[in-house]
């Protein structure tokens, strides 16, 4: 039987090399070590000039080409969330600079206000609150008194004929008519929480929100009237036994004489006070309360700075009382500064325009009159058109139990409203804005209007045209207006710098919408054009002022404003607008933009942009507005 020994290949090898001279021994090894050194991994042999850097080095690491750049990363982020787009452009664009100056002329740190402004809302709670308000088609719906019900149709709404509410409406009437006469009970620290109802009503501009706060309160104030009369005619006949049976038991006593004065006297303690920035929302909020009182029938007043000492103490401190008072904040507390006892009897308060009188200029004389208010108050109701992340963390701060009633198309422009934009860098206006308004405003105004035809156009002429230009400056107002008013355009300026009473003018051409005329209308205005044109013009002698230019655009009227213009006034017969320089924020956009398409109706909006303005936000404002997605 054959056996073989297990010889491995290195040991005959080994076997053979013993055998060999030392001569060959030696260069078999140097073979075979340089064999060894070749068969090593080429990883492991570094290039002298790995140290070297042959990529420019950038400002961020994040911005480093090849597969591994950004990994030199300085700070951790344990969110695992990327920074925001203008979060982002901000920390870059400002970094090295120290003064505020520099950071406010950077155009980067003016976009960051775009992205950061507004506090967004989730779109599976608008689908909810769109399914939820599907089924309330009428005003009929809501359990109000038929008074109440009727002054809708006759002095709220005249001119429509197919009323329905609103979304802001059909979600606001019924939870404020809920909780109208109730006061919340707290079991525990109800002497730190508020006992009263806290509403914050959040709606698109134009959208009626001015009527979902009023009927609910007007319907407690007759509710609570005639609650006290009941109340009082029942105390009046105990009054009246018992001075019976007083009678009966005492035949020989002298009755004391009655009080000469009334100790509860209603005089200066209004029931309800609707707040409002300004004095031109005064106005146009106290007619809108006045109207329906023609058929409700109760007591109301509007004060603003405007009025004389005189005027605001006759109003506030009537003898027969008032039951809805309108003013701003500044105002009413100087006027409870005076007299505690104005706010001793506020049973609803409404704060309008919210995320204006809850800012840093507003926040303290807002704050202290809702403060003063609360022993007596049930309703705390703050309405918007818009929830700025300021006025969001106020809330959950100051108010952490609001029920916010906002509407599916919350920050979102209407689509019946069309943006446009023009560049002015290109030609013929070369960077030129005022040339480029100027030629827009022409343009509009020779267009023809689909509205101006009718029954009634070959009789009152043709429709004047109302055009609203925004500007970010006040000190640019003026300068506008005389530009274009030197190219043969009817325009006027809006701002601060201008009197009350040239402002409630101006305003009031530009939110009055005239009724249909009627036949007698028409002849008096055919009359009357006929006398102005057999009349004798009368030559003034006094040349002095800039005789207006020869060629003048038609039944056109411009008003050039800021932001004062754009909050809560309700510029219904303003069809377009143009934004003179791209807004801040997307709070501005949604505000200017708000102006025209209110109430369903149709609009345009025109954009000026040149080389200094951020073109992107534009185009991401106007597509949002295209797919009627939220500016968020």
């Amino acid at each position: 039987m054959l056996s073989f020994s297990p010889v491995y290949l290195w040991c005959q090898r080994c076997a053979s090399a013993s055998q060999l001279p030392l001569r060959c021994l030696s260069q078999n090894s140097r073979a075979a070590s340089t064999a060894r050194l070749l068969r090593r991994p080429a990883r492991t042999a570094l290039s002298p000039h790995v140290a070297k850097n042959h990529v420019k080095p950038s400002r961020s690491a994040r911005k480093q080409p090849g597969p591994w750049g950004g990994m030199n990363q300085t700070e951790a982020r344990l969110s695992n969330r990327p920074l925001s787009r203008s979060s982002a452009e901000i920390k870059r664009s400002v970094k090295g600079k120290n003064t505020e100056s520099e950071k406010k002329d950077s155009p980067l740190y003016n976009a960051l206000k775009m992205q950061r402004a507004l506090a967004p809302m989730n779109y599976g709670l608008r689908t909810a609150i769109k399914t939820r308000i599907a089924d309330i088609t009428s005003f009929d719906q809501f359990p109000l008194l038929p008074v109440v019900r009727e002054s809708i149709f006759s002095q709220a709404l005249p001119d429509l004929n197919d009323i329905t509410p609103t979304p802001i409406q059909r979600l606001a009437i019924p939870a404020l008519l809920e909780s109208n006469g109730k006061r919340e009970s707290k079991k525990v620290l109800a002497d730190i929480e508020p006992k009263y109802h806290q509403y914050l009503l959040a709606a698109e501009t134009g959208s009626g929100k001015t009527l979902a706060y009023l009927l609910p309160i007007i319907d407690a104030i007759k509710r609570a009237d005639t609650a006290e009369k009941e109340a009082e005619v029942l105390v009046q006949k105990e009054k009246a036994e018992e001075q019976e049976k007083r009678a009966s038991s005492r035949v020989f006593d002298v009755e004391p004489p009655a009080l000469s004065e009334n100790l509860t006297s209603s005089a200066g303690r209004p029931k309800a006070i609707i707040l409002v920035p300004t004095s031109e929302l005064v106005a146009q909020v106290g007619v809108k309360v006045k109207a329906l009182s023609h058929t409700v029938k109760y007591r109301s007043g509007l004060v603003s700075s405007a009025d004389t000492a005189l005027k605001i103490r006759r109003i506030v401190f009537n003898p027969n009382g008032i039951d809805i008072l309108v003013s701003t904040p500044h105002l009413l507390a100087s006027i409870a500064k005076n007299d505690p006892n104005v706010l001793s009897r506020v049973t609803h308060l409404v704060i309008d325009e919210a995320d204006s009188l809850l800012d840093r200029s507003f926040s303290p004389a807002t704050i202290g009159i809702v403060d003063k208010a609360s022993p007596s108050l049930q309703q705390l109701i703050l309405c918007s058109a818009t929830i700025p992340r300021s006025l969001d963390s106020l809330l959950r701060k100051q108010y952490p139990d609001i029920r916010r009633l906002a509407t599916p198309k919350l920050h979102a422009i209407s689509r019946r409203v069309q943006l446009g934009v023009v560049d002015i860098d290109k030609d013929p206006y070369r960077g030129n804005r005022n040339l480029a308004c100027a030629d827009i405003i022409w343009s509009l105004g020779k267009a023809g209007d689909s509205d101006s035809s009718g029954p009634f156009a070959s009789y009152m002429g043709p429709r004047v045209k109302k055009i609203i230009v925004f500007v970010n400056e006040r000190e640019e107002a003026a300068e506008v207006a005389k530009f274009l008013f030197n190219k043969g355009i009817d325009a006027v300026a809006f701002s601060r710098d201008s009197s009350e009473r040239r402002q409630s003018e101006v305003l009031e051409e530009f939110t009055y919408s005239k009724p249909i005329p009627t036949t007698e209308d028409i002849m008096l205005a055919q009359r009357k054009r006929r006398l102005d044109n057999a009349a004798i013009p009368f030559a003034f002698s006094d040349q002095s002022q800039q005789d207006p230019p020869s060629r003048r655009l038609p039944d056109t009227k411009v008003l050039v404003t800021t932001d004062l213009g754009s909050r809560g006034i309700d510029t219904l017969p303003v069809r377009t607008v143009i934004l003179y320089h791209v807004p801040h924020t997307t709070i501005d956009f949604i505000h200017r933009l708000g102006r025209v398409g209110r109430m369903g109706r149709r609009g345009r909006g025109v954009v000026l942009v040149g080389k200094h303005d951020r073109k992107d936000i534009v185009r991401e404002v106007r597509e949002a507005m295209f797919q009627g997605q939220a500016l968020i």
